[in-house]
Formats: C-alpha cells, structure tokens, sequence
C-alpha cells in the first residue's frame, strides 16, 4: 500500500522485496539456515514416522500391555527414548538427516566441516535436544538468534541448513 506522502507527491508506490524462504543465505557464514516453520514441520513428521512406531512396538512388544507400562512408566520411556535416540543419531550420523528432515529438503551439518556431523556430535544434539525440549528457554532460543540455530545446536557444534543440492 502506499503511503500517503508519496501519493500526494505524485510518487509511485514502493515495490516490497519478497522473501527467499528456502534459500535465504545469512551474512555469517554463508549458509542457508532453515528456517524454525521449516524445522517444526520436519520434527512434526519425524513424530508421526519414526516416535509412534517406536512407542507402539515398546508398549505392546516390550511391556504387553499399558497396565504394564502404567506401573513401569519411568522404563517405559527411558526405553522408548533410548531407542528414538539410537535411531535418530544413527540417521543423522549416516544420511545427516532424518525423513522429516528429508521430507522439507533440509540436513544437519556440522557447523565446522559443513558435512554430515560425528556420532558424538549427533548424541550430544540428541542429548540437548530433549533436555531443551521440556524448557520453553531452550526451543524458544531459536527465534532470537539470525542464524536460527537453537540451543542445542550451539552445544553440540550443529545446525538444520536447507540441501542445496538438486539430484531429483
């Protein structure tokens, strides 16, 4: 819309730059920081294809029955959360991505080497992750910073940067 001053001074109304959102480069290093829409969507799909599998087979294979994990709770998900986490740092430390991430066209890199991150690297994500998960401070630091990198990322040397590379 354009503004009444310019209007009135008979100038043409200012054309808006819109936004690359998927591949929006920042300044600092060069790389295209995914955006947080992006990063939510991919966890939302990760949820549904890699956390309710994993649940199902735990509670009703491992434990029987919800009476049983009802009274084993802390075991349960201890279980559950062993076996998420083994699954998602091996996907990350192989492919560098998970299929949510891969679903939304981004990976996880080691900021460093800009290549797949380490086991260690890929644990430690998994690790803050989850502690960040259950703290509003954690997710929420993200939206802060202009590299989008949450805390976790910080702590285990990782980002979510959208694949650039075209082999489809």
């Amino acid at each position: 819309m354009a503004r009444w001053r310019d209007t009135k001074q008979g100038k043409p109304p200012k054309e808006k730059k819109k936004k690359s959102i998927s591949k929006k480069v920042t300044e600092q290093n060069k790389l295209p920081f995914a955006y947080n829409i992006d990063k939510a969507k991919a966890f939302l799909t990760d949820s549904f294809m890699i956390l309710m599998p994993v649940m199902y087979i735990i509670i009703y294979l491992g434990f029987g029955s919800l009476q049983n994990v009802a009274q084993h709770r802390g075991a349960t998900w201890a279980a559950i959360l062993g076996v998420l986490g083994l699954i998602v740092v091996l996907l990350y430390t192989i492919k560098g991505q998970t299929p949510g991430l891969k679903a939304y066209n981004l990976k996880v890199i080691d900021i460093q080497t800009k290549k797949k991150p380490s086991f260690i690297s890929s644990l430690l994500r998994y690790v803050f992750f989850t502690i960040n998960f259950f703290s509003i401070f954690g997710l929420a630091y993200s939206l802060f910073r202009k590299d989008r990198r949450g805390l976790h990322d910080l702590l285990s040397g990782t980002a979510i940067v959208y694949d650039t590379k075209t082999d489809k």
